[in-house]
């Protein structure tokens, strides 16, 4: 075993942990960070995607030992109390999910995504999300939620604040 002192969602921990414990089973099992999704086990779909030091990692390859003097970020740390952070509200509002099952993953990568492209174009999106997969939707409704976040987040009107399903006939 080893200890590991992590900070999580802005509380800290410290942990013994078997240094071969992956950072998304510890975040689940040990701390009940549950919103952090395994997915595949093998970095495909992303939907384990956390913030580690700010950058988004696919918890499922990066070891809870590596994780140790570091601050993570998962999706129950974004919100601020009842106020959900842009990217969620934006997601519930331009229905950016159907089943939910890669959603937290999808808002992590976004966030990260938006904070190095703030007025992200649609094929920006695309790019900045292509590790995160989403077997439900065509990802029209994805790209619109992040760039709806990506005007809030930086004060201004969206690039393309439509309503879900306005010109559906242009989704691909």
């Amino acid at each position: 075993m080893t200890q590991i002192n992590v900070r999580v969602d802005g509380a800290s921990y410290t942990d013994d942990v078997e240094p071969r414990t992956l950072l998304v089973h510890y975040l689940r099992e040990t701390l009940g960070k549950v919103g952090t999704v395994v997915g595949c086990d093998t970095s495909n779909c992303g939907a384990c995607t956390v913030h580690l030091d700010g950058e988004a990692v696919k918890s499922c390859t990066v070891l809870a030992v590596q994780a140790d003097g570091s601050a993570v970020t998962t999706i129950e740390g974004i919100a601020d109390g009842r106020t959900l952070h842009p990217m969620q509200k934006a997601f519930h509002e331009m229905h950016g999910l159907q089943c939910g099952f890669c959603t937290p993953g999808m808002i992590m990568a976004s966030i990260d995504l938006v904070g190095d492209n703030p007025d992200p174009s649609d094929s920006e999106v695309r790019e900045g999300i292509e590790g995160n997969l989403c077997r439900c939707t065509g990802y029209q409704n994805i790209v619109r939620a992040v760039q709806q976040a990506a005007a809030e987040m930086r004060g201004g009107e969206g690039r393309h604040a439509a309503p879900a399903g306005a010109d559906a006939g242009a989704q691909a």
